[in-house]
């Protein structure tokens, strides 16, 4: 409902306006009324209404005088004045401080129909705009994290182009960024961050990047000053700026250990930490994350889970290192010997040299384990050692190599499976494979009444699972389940051929506990039923 006060030294109109029109049917509430201008402000201060109908002369203060006063103190309230014929001077006056309307005594309530609908329609105009505005102040706060972000990282990508803008936004955002002062870049990189992020749910993900945030947040909060955001999954740089009497490296190296080990303590997640040099002015940042990143970047060389600076980079020896054909020969020799010491040998030394080429290490580095991994697969299938699966096996490898985020992380991927192919290429040499495939049937003769699983027989047999089920499959063209399966059920049509075993008995006596899975399995390899199979033989 919107509120109205009625102004008018004569208690017959008061009393007309207030009673003969019906003001509910239009949202209005008459809240006060005065019989001079300076009651009316009182009424008006207390009552705080929308509309204010007021006559032009009364003895006192007069409309005008009150109207004025309105319009410096409630800009917002609409006001329709009253008066006779020969007030035509005061009805200019009227105009002058912003009267939306004006009648002539006495009122005619069709008139007055017509003014309120207007003033009616106007005041729901004006109160959408501010619950627009409102909404959109709202938004706008709630929305100021993200703009901060979008801003900062702006900040670290192009710099300061227009000093001037970039001043205003900074006010704007209530950011305390000074464009003269101390600052540091450091780049946070998630250890594993592919391996992380598909361990959790994308919700879990989300709250990993808002605690990684307000820890990292509170402790630059605590100890230096700056501001702290997501640039990419896995990735979030801190802005720092420090005092210059501040002992500020020490100051920068104190923090980057505290954010290291409490994203470990309370997260459980390791980080490595690139640090950017100092720099004097905030359009530098682009500098300083540079270096930052290329810090960080080191990772690939050094190791995971440390804080790495400029300083790192300007002592790391450089040097060039090339896969000759001459290597490639000699691991070729020793995958086709099955000497895994030899192959460990010439794994060790290709990648510690790896380790020194900084310039394109990290891409060069790729590139050679994808080759000594093609090279592997290559020589298994000219020695016709491993066919099953080869190509979605050399499909992963090749997917996880662009995974690792260490030099020492690819160099174990790579020498694991150069491992692999020696074992499977010596047991084809040396005839093991099938010594392995008859003493797994013979666990499964044995044992196949018990609830026998394959990781049971591998642990026999001391081979992975993995490995095991796929030399099984290679050599007996069936799969380790399928003659488990296979053994129990000509077991079961031995035993069902005595009247005196029961169905249920059969079923536990051959390995399983649920006599309709047996059945069904029954019926799949025999065609028959264990009943009609009994029925058949009788």
């Amino acid at each position: 409902m919107y509120k109205l006060v009625i102004v008018d030294d004569e208690p017959t109109v008061r009393f007309g306006l207030s009673n003969y029109f019906d003001w509910k049917a239009f949202g209005i509430e008459v809240v006060g009324e005065a019989d001079d201008g300076d009651v009316g402000l009182e009424v008006i201060e207390r009552e705080k209404p929308d509309l204010v109908l007021t006559d032009v002369r009364m003895p006192n203060m007069d409309g005008i005088q009150m109207s004025n006063q309105l319009s410096e103190r409630f800009p917002h309230i609409k006001i329709v004045f009253v008066s006779g014929h020969d007030d035509a001077e005061y009805l200019k006056s009227a105009l002058k401080v912003k009267a939306v309307d004006y009648m002539f005594k006495p009122v005619n309530l069709g008139e007055l129909e017509i003014v309120i609908e207007r003033l009616v329609s106007s005041l729901n105009a004006e109160q959408q705009e501010r619950k627009l505005i409102e909404d959109m102040q709202v938004k706008l706060i709630q929305s100021m994290p993200l703009l901060q972000e979008k801003f900062l990282m702006s900040l670290i990508r192009e710099g300061v182009i227009y000093p001037s803008r970039v001043q205003d936004r900074i006010d704007f955002l209530n950011l305390n960024l000074p464009m003269e002062g101390a600052y540091w870049v450091i780049a946070i990189r998630i250890d594993d961050a592919t391996e992380v992020a598909q361990t959790r749910s994308e919700r879990d993900q989300q709250l990993l990047s808002y605690s990684v945030l307000n820890i990292v947040q509170e402790l630059i909060e605590r100890d230096i000053g700056g501001y702290v955001f997501e640039n990419q999954i896995g990735e979030f740089v801190g802005i720092l700026r420090m005092a210059q009497e501040d002992d500020q490296e020490s100051l920068l190296f104190t923090l980057a250990e505290e954010v290291r080990e409490s994203l470990h303590n309370y997260l459980k997640i390791s980080v490595t930490i690139g640090v950017g040099e100092r720099i004097s002015r905030l359009a530098s940042l682009p500098q300083s994350y540079s270096q930052a990143k290329e810090a960080a970047d080191q990772r690939w060389f050094l190791g995971k889970n440390q804080i790495i600076s400029m300083d790192n980079l300007e002592q790391a020896e450089e040097s060039v290192y090339r896969f000759d054909a001459s290597q490639q020969e000699r691991i070729v020799s020793s995958l086709k010997s099955a000497d895994t010491l030899k192959v460990q040998e010439e794994l060790r030394e290709m990648y510690n040299a790896l380790s020194r080429n900084r310039t394109d290490g990290i891409a060069y580095g790729r590139n050679i384990s994808l080759q000594l991994l093609l090279l592997a697969t290559r020589i298994l299938l000219e020695l016709h050692v491993q066919k099953q699966d080869l190509e979605s096996k050399e499909n992963e490898l090749m997917a996880k190599v662009f995974q690792q985020e260490t030099l020492g992380a690819l160099h174990r991927l790579v020498e694991m499976f150069l491992l692999e192919a020696c074992e499977r290429i010596g047991e084809k040499r040396n005839g093991k494979s099938k010594n392995v495939i008859e003493r797994t049937r013979a666990i499964i003769d044995k044992r196949y009444a018990e609830n026998l699983q394959v990781g049971d027989i591998a642990t026999e047999v001391f081979l992975s699972t993995t490995y095991l089920c796929l030399l099984f499959k290679q050599e007996t063209g069936e799969t380790i389940n399928e003659y488990m399966t296979k053994v129990r059920v000509e077991q079961a049509k031995a035993l069902l051929k005595d009247p005196a075993n029961k169905f249920y008995e059969v079923c536990y006596a051959v390995g399983y506990s649920d006599p309709s899975y047996f059945s069904k399995i029954f019926k799949k390899y025999t065609g028959y039923t264990p009943s009609s199979f009994r029925d058949q033989v009788m």
